[in-house]
């Protein structure tokens, strides 16, 4: 017996979207993707509220989720929000509008804020489904807007996670303003990712892990610029690899080029033009310290991710 439910990921960067049947044993069957930058955490790490327009630009993304959840028949829905959310102190004007809209598809629904912990442990689940546990342990990392989870799991499920507060948002809006970003500029924003990380490192034994697996929009576009694709193809990113030597490359060039450059490069989402280059360089300190605490030097990208996660908590 299958489920229609739908999972819905707030970020700081973007809000997506994965309608699914969900089975009782938590295998899924897509029916519906989707994803849209609306900056949320537009200024939060600065002011640490929310900005009006940001909450309407994510209001006007939520009503035509809704609406597809009406059209597609979904019975069930969790939607998550993470990092700027928690950081905002008129969190609750969000909560308010959140109520609103998605109370028209599933009365009594509304947004949950979800620690970094069990952010951390539903982007595992969602990400290493597909991938042979004779490989693990695995070190899952999800690169959002305003932060990172580092998690370690096997088949039997999470050992450590935890979430650090930096992402490609928070690190563009603290350290790169240059167009390109200058040299001082990019050592600080490596200087704010390691202290940032360190105490993931600390907390998470990624010593134990055998395989690194990335998820979230900052990782899949890197490994389709990495590819050259001429435009973004999801098929073509899913479980692609990236060596070492790639993750230097793609993320020096990136982080190194005018936002017009970037913007022209076929696989970019135009609403992550000017924060691609930092979360390249929180993706080059995550392959340095794998290399040298693990001896890792691959990286595997997934398109399957926290959306995964919660479509499939709403079943298990």
């Amino acid at each position: 017996m299958t489920r229609r439910v739908a999972a819905i990921d707030c970020g700081t960067n973007s809000i997506r979207l994965l309608i699914a049947d969900a089975a009782e044993d938590g295998g899924l069957t897509d029916v519906h993707r989707e994803m849209r930058i609306v900056r949320l955490g537009q200024g939060v790490d600065a002011t640490g509220a929310f900005v009006p327009e940001a909450i309407e630009r994510t209001r006007v993304a939520l009503h035509d989720y809704a609406q597809k959840m009406i059209e597609t028949g979904v019975t069930a829905v969790r939607m998550v929000a993470t990092s700027a959310t928690r950081d905002a102190s008129n969190r609750e004007d969000f909560f308010a509008m959140t109520r609103a809209e998605l109370g028209a598809a599933i009365p009594g629904a509304a947004a949950e804020v979800i620690s970094g912990d069990e952010e951390a442990r539903l982007s595992f689940a969602g990400a290493v489904g597909e991938l042979d546990p004779a490989n693990g342990p695995f070190v899952v990392v999800d690169l959002g807007g305003g932060s990172t989870e580092l998690v370690l799991g096997d088949e039997n499920g999470v050992t450590a996670a935890l979430s650090a507060d930096v992402g490609c948002v928070r690190i563009t809006e603290r350290c790169l303003h240059g167009d390109p970003p200058t040299d001082e500029e990019v050592s600080a924003a490596r200087e704010f990712a390691s202290e940032r990380l360190a105490e993931a490192f600390a907390h998470v034994p990624i010593e134990q892990a055998r395989g690194w697996v990335g998820v979230a929009g900052t990782m899949t576009t890197i490994a389709a610029v990495a590819q050259d694709l001429p435009e973004y193809d999801a098929e073509k990113v899913h479980l692609s690899r990236l060596s070492i030597d790639d993750v230097h490359e793609v993320a020096d060039r990136l982080v190194g080029m005018k936002r017009s450059d970037r913007a022209a490069l076929g696989p970019m989402h135009p609403g992550r033009v000017d924060v691609i280059g930092g979360g390249a360089v929180i993706l080059r300190v995550l392959a340095d310290e794998l290399a040298a605490r693990a001896g890792i030097t691959e990286l595997v990208v997934s398109e399957h991710d926290i959306l995964d996660g919660i479509a499939q908590s709403i079943v298990l």
